[in-house]
């Protein structure tokens, strides 16, 4: 198992975490698939021919805890020498509608998985990334963000904000850990077909429909794998590329008027 390159995926049981390990297994990868759904791992190892579980290590993460992440993350490497290509920060939760109505600790869940495990997750994951830097597949941090980290989005409010945070970090810990040759990077799609989207109370899913596939996201995660550019932002679809260009371009005045649009 341990002549494969390594990726530790979290959020692995479902959506675009499963979608990721698979895609990644089936290119001959060594895939750590940690969540807090068991069952859904279970299920998830049940899809494999016999080679590919051989490279499959699952077990239970909490990204909200930071014993969790460092136990998560210990198990993985004992599996491959000590090995860590690719951390994958996935994981992630949405609550949508007006600010107000939804519950302040549901927010505040909200933050705690999407912005607390992306800091833990790549602080713990560091050392390990470091040793792989030199190795022939390097070393490199996914984080999962949102194209609703362009613009802060109505009824998205609080999921807009963790992304915003996630971009943040992405930016600065690529520049901070260049010397290590660690690179870091985010992945921005629009809306992807998961039973996140499932329900939603947003004017701007509406409008634009969800026309990603977990699929799409985890081709752009194995394509974000092999680069060796300087590029950071990658959105997923066309409606995103157009709008995270169009920002680029806007006066604020104009942003504010295209996401109120958008959103009403």
């Amino acid at each position: 198992m341990t002549a494969a390159p390594a990726i530790f995926i979290s959020g692995a049981a479902a959506g675009i975490g499963k979608a990721t390990a698979l895609k990644f297994l089936a290119e001959g990868w060594c895939v750590g698939a940690y969540d807090v759904d068991r069952e859904g791992l279970a299920a998830l190892a049940t899809e494999l021919n016999e080679e590919q579980r051989t490279r499959l290590v699952t077990g239970e993460l909490d990204v909200t805890n930071n014993e969790s992440w460092q136990q998560a993350l210990t198990d993985f490497t004992s599996h491959t020498d000590g090995k860590l290509n690719l951390l994958f920060n996935n994981a992630g939760i949405l609550c949508s509608g007006p600010f107000a109505d939804n519950t302040l600790e549901s927010q505040q869940k909200l933050i705690d998985v999407n912005v607390q495990g992306v800091l833990a997750g790549s602080y713990l994951a560091l050392p390990y990334l470091k040793q792989a830097a030199t190795s022939e597949h390097g070393a490199r941090v996914i984080n999962m963000s949102s194209a609703s980290a362009i613009y802060g989005q109505p009824s998205l409010a609080v999921y807009s904000t963790s992304k915003f945070a996630v971009r943040g970090i992405t930016e600065a810990l690529d520049l901070e850990w260049a010397p290590h040759s660690v690179k870091v990077m985010d992945v921005m799609p629009l809306f992807v077909r998961t039973r996140m989207v499932t329900n939603m109370d947003a004017g701007s899913v509406k409008r634009l429909g969800v026309r990603l596939t977990p699929e799409d996201i985890a081709a752009t995660v194995y394509k974000m794998a092999h680069y060796r550019g300087s590029r950071v932002h990658w959105p997923v679809g066309l409606q995103t590329k157009l709008m995270l260009g169009a920002s680029k371009l806007s006066p604020n005045w104009l942003k504010r008027l295209t996401n109120r649009w958008l959103t009403r």
